[in-house]
């Protein structure tokens, strides 16, 4: 998925489609997240991000994952819980070169697994990309 030019003049937040009045829940949180990116999805839904004890219907999912937190499936079907249908689940993992970078190859076996689906993959943050993943039922 590339942004088209309307979404590279707005922020990386506004291009995860995020509304005012989401909720949206946080997983994968760790001291290494990208705070800019966070505090601009906690703007554009006019609310906290919620974690992982949040077990209220979300509209999305941001997950944190880095090379060597677990299982990825496992993790993904976990996120996908109190997911409201056709709701989406952005996968942020470590750019190329940085620590903790996830291949492109298990994001799209572990999405497939999970019953997922890559949507396309950007640059969210400086450390940071984003890959959308869909319910392949949605």
């Amino acid at each position: 998925m590339s942004p088209s030019s309307d979404a590279q003049a707005s922020s990386p937040a506004d291009v995860l489609g995020f509304e005012p009045g989401q909720i949206v829940q946080e997983l994968g949180y760790d001291d290494d997240v990208d705070l800019d990116l966070r505090d601009a999805i906690e703007d554009s839904i006019d609310a906290d991000l919620e974690d992982e004890d949040c077990q209220e219907i979300v509209d999305g999912v941001v997950l944190w994952w880095r090379d060597g937190d677990g299982d990825l499936v496992d993790a993904l079907v976990d996120a996908l819980t109190t997911l409201a249908e056709g709701g989406p689940v952005w996968l942020l993992t470590p750019k190329a070169g940085r620590d903790g970078h996830v291949l492109p190859a298990t994001v799209q076996e572990s999405a497939d697994l999970a019953g997922m689906r890559a949507m396309g993959t950007m640059s969210l943050a400086p450390d940071w990309s984003g890959t959308r993943l869909a319910s392949r039922a949605a």
